[in-house]
This record gives structure tokens, sequence and C-alpha cells, in this order.
């Protein structure tokens, strides 16, 4: 069964979308790659600063129950979209590192670890999110499939969430956070196969639910929601950052 959908702290009203600009029929793994003109690139191309788990601090053992059963063992299955989201947990008084720390205690009391697989802040830091494993990269297994998390109810498995610290209502991310944001992004779209411009019809590989979303999307394109704010007016130009990063 899926893992449920985080709950949106913004409210549920859907503003008006921006006019997106043009997007091109996503072509699957390779068919991405050769529009592009790019191969997948490894993990190592990652050109973002990473704080693994252990170096922010999680505490494995939120992860577990009483008599040491995982809440939500972990599934993997492959990448076949990335969504954006804001946090909106109201923690902007908290030190970045502390701030995910919390985020963590909550979402593990609920879905049993993050629900996201990585978090940015402010000045750019990218955080490991969800657990996944000791044998492949962050939120990776070996076979470079993706750990199943819980950001968007009933579109989870193959689904990245990534997630900005902070509520972008009324306000706009920092120059670094979307900087880092678009380097993120590059990496495992180049990673996956992933054609940044694309539409995908995605497909929920536990339920068969479907869907056709961005590759690259927000939160607002799955549910009725605010998240990830003002992102989502911003995500037409993080696009096009991600498919320029792609082409060198």
């Amino acid at each position: 069964m899926d893992l449920p959908d985080r709950q949106d702290l913004r409210g549920t009203r859907r503003p008006a979308s921006p006019s997106p600009l043009p997007r091109r029929t996503f072509l699957g793994a390779l068919g991405a790659a050769a529009v592009l003109g790019t191969t997948a690139l490894p993990a190592s191309a990652a050109t973002y600063p990473l704080l693994t788990r252990a170096q922010w601090g999680a505490d494995e053992a939120l992860r577990y129950t009483a008599t040491g059963t995982e809440r939500w063992p972990p599934a993997y299955y492959p990448v076949q979209t990335l969504t954006v989201h804001h946090t909106a947990d109201g923690g902007d008084s908290l030190e970045a590192t502390a701030r995910v720390r919390a985020i963590y205690r909550a979402d593990a009391a609920e879905y049993g670890d993050l629900g996201y697989h990585y978090l940015i802040d402010a000045a750019g830091q990218v955080y490991e999110g969800r657990w996944s494993g000791t044998d492949g990269t962050p939120a990776h297994d070996a076979a470079g499939r993706l750990v199943t998390a819980a950001h968007i109810g009933e579109y989870n498995s193959g689904n990245v969430g990534i997630a900005l610290l902070g509520t972008f209502t009324a306000q706009s991310a920092t120059p670094e956070a979307r900087v880092s944001l678009a380097r993120l992004l590059a990496e495992l779209a180049g990673r996956h196969g992933v054609d940044p411009l694309a539409d995908v019809v995605y497909r929920n590989p536990v339920s068969n639910v479907v869907r056709t979303v961005p590759a690259i999307g927000g939160h607002r394109d799955w549910a009725s929601t605010e998240c990830p704010g003002t992102l989502y007016t911003d995500l037409p130009y993080i696009r096009r950052e991600v498919a320029e990063l792609l082409a060198g």
C-alpha cells in the first residue's frame, strides 16, 4: 500500500496556475537523454552541498517501534518524476539542522521517517531525507531505485520529493536555495533520464493510479494545495535552468 500524504499546513486553496513555458512530451529514460544530448550522470556529479542523515543528527531510533519493528519498511521503485515542496512547518526560529530534526520527529510519528527525500535550507545546504539503506546513494538503493517516501498521497512511489525549508506564500526562496534546487534537480534528472521540460504519464507501481504531470512539478500539480507557494510560479524557469545544466 502506498504511503499516505503529508499534511499541507498552508490550506487547500488552489491559486490560478501561471502560464507555463512549452514542455515536450516525455520520451522515457533513453529518449530524454537523446533529446538533451546527455547520458545519465553518476551520483558523484552532484554540485550541491549535501549533509547526510548522520551529519545532521538523525536519531535512527525514531524509525522503529518500541518493540524494534521498522515503522515503514523501505520499498524501492524507478524514478518517474520529481516534485518540489515547501515545508510550511513554522520552524523559522530554529537553526537549519535543528529544523530538519524537528520535521523528522514529526514525520516519523506519522510516516515512520521523513516524508521528503531531500530538504534545502536558505543557504543552499541540502539535507539527506528519508532513509534508503546503506548500500546506495541518498534516497536510492544500490540498483539506483528510489526509496518510497511520503510527500503526496497516492503518488509517492517513484516520485522524488524535494522540500525547501520555509513557507513561501508571501516570500520567495533565496537565490542560494534556488541554485541548489536546480543543481539537485539536474543531477537527479540526468541520473534517471528525466527530461526536465517534458510532461510524464506517471503510473503508481503499487496502485496503478495514473496521472499526467510535469516531469519536474510542484505539489500543486498533484493535489489542491498552496504548496510550494511562490516556488510554483518559479518552476518554468527552474526547469529551463535544469535543462541548461544538463546541456552543459
